[in-house]
Order: structure tokens, then sequence, then C-alpha cells
């Protein structure tokens, strides 16, 4: 799928603002598929000229690439991706069939893994879900102006790590 076939923007009631249409796809059910799904969803805002730096942009493929993983990971089936531009926002939406609900709290023991909720509730504006189907879809929102940097983003990343740490020694005692 190109970022042309993405372009169709849709006008609004009033003729006077158009605002591109909402982009879908289904994401197959393995890891590889992952990280083209996730430059998509950039290369998408890159073609809607949504107004966000490039950093903006990494911190958005970073979040998309965490809905998507947990969603391949935890349901080995196809998931569904849309991607809406609001004129104010840039919402990346991950639905898949799972009844499991998105919980930031439980952390695997590793070292690389279990903070992908956390680092998507520090880096978008807002994040959350809601029951679809026999699923959930798992969502989230950048501003568009919105750019998390230096001790702010440092922030969000111990944080999330300090999470893991604190989450792994509760369940070993």
């Amino acid at each position: 799928m190109s970022v042309d076939d993405h372009s169709a923007m849709l006008m609004s009631p009033t003729n006077t603002a158009s605002l591109p249409m909402p982009q879908e796809w289904d994401v197959e059910p393995e890891r590889a598929a992952v990280p083209p799904a996730r430059r998509l969803i950039r290369r998408i805002a890159e073609a809607w000229r949504v107004p966000m730096s490039d950093a903006a942009l990494r911190d958005v493929e970073l979040c998309a690439g965490e809905l998507l993983a947990n969603a391949v990971e935890h349901t080995h089936a196809r998931c569904r991706v849309t991607v809406r531009w609001t004129g104010e926002r840039l919402r990346v939406e991950v639905s898949d069939s799972s009844l499991a609900l998105p919980d930031r709290e439980t952390a695997e023991d590793t070292v690389t893994g279990g903070r992908g909720l956390l680092l998507v509730q520090g880096l978008a504006h807002s994040w959350g879900w809601h029951p679809t189907g026999p699923g959930k879809t798992v969502w989230f929102e950048c501003a568009a102006d919105q750019l998390i940097t230096g001790g702010r983003r440092l922030a969000v990343l111990v944080h999330a790590a300090n999470d893991q740490v604190a989450s792994r020694s509760t369940r070993s005692a």
C-alpha cells in the first residue's frame, strides 16, 4: 500500500476546510509486519502535511510500534490500523480480537519488554481503549504542536524504567 493511496481528502459539510479521510488497513500477525506498518503511519502523516516535527513523528512511530507489537504478540491474529487527522491531533488506533484489556502495570521480567504502554502514556497527548466487536481498540493521539523534548522526555523514559523495576520487585517479593 503506497502513501499515494492514503491522500484522499474529505471536504467538510460547510466546504470551508478539508481533512484527509481516515486510512485503514490490516497488519499481519507477524513481528516483521510491525516496522513497515509503523513507517507507513509516519508516511501518511507526512503526506497529509501534519504539522509535526521530525522528532514528534518519531514519537508517533514509537507509540504506534508499541500498540502494534502488543496486538501481534498477544493475539497471533491480524490487527486493524486506523489513522486519522482531526486538524488538531493525529490519532492512531489498533484494533485486535483479544478480550484482554491493555494493562500498563503487567510488565514482563525482561529489560527490553513490558514498558510499551508506559511510553505511550508518557509520549502521547492522550491514549485509551474501548471494546469493539469481539475485541478492543487501543488508541493514542498526538497534538500537532506537541513535542516532548529534553528533561521531560528523559523523565518519561526514566519513569517507564523505574516502573519496570518496581513491578519486578513487587512480583518477586
